[in-house]
């Protein structure tokens, strides 16, 4: 099965692109520490090294919180 990356016919330019995932919760859940600590696990390195090596490009990490 080819990655996204090899099947992908046209790659959509990051920049000012309005698709994006996102992390939302329920208004009064913004402090939970569940929620703070998955934050922090989406934007980490280990996460973003995870993204770049297994979509090479065809999807691309969170560079800021």
């Amino acid at each position: 099965m080819l990655s996204p990356a090899q099947d992908a016919i046209l790659l959509e330019c990051a920049k000012d692109n309005p698709y994006a995932n996102l992390l939302a919760v329920k208004k009064g859940n913004e402090d939970d520490p569940r929620v703070k600590k998955l934050a922090t696990l989406l934007t980490s390195s280990e996460v973003k090294k995870f993204i770049e090596d297994k979509y090479k490009g065809s999807v691309l990490p969170v560079t800021s919180g």
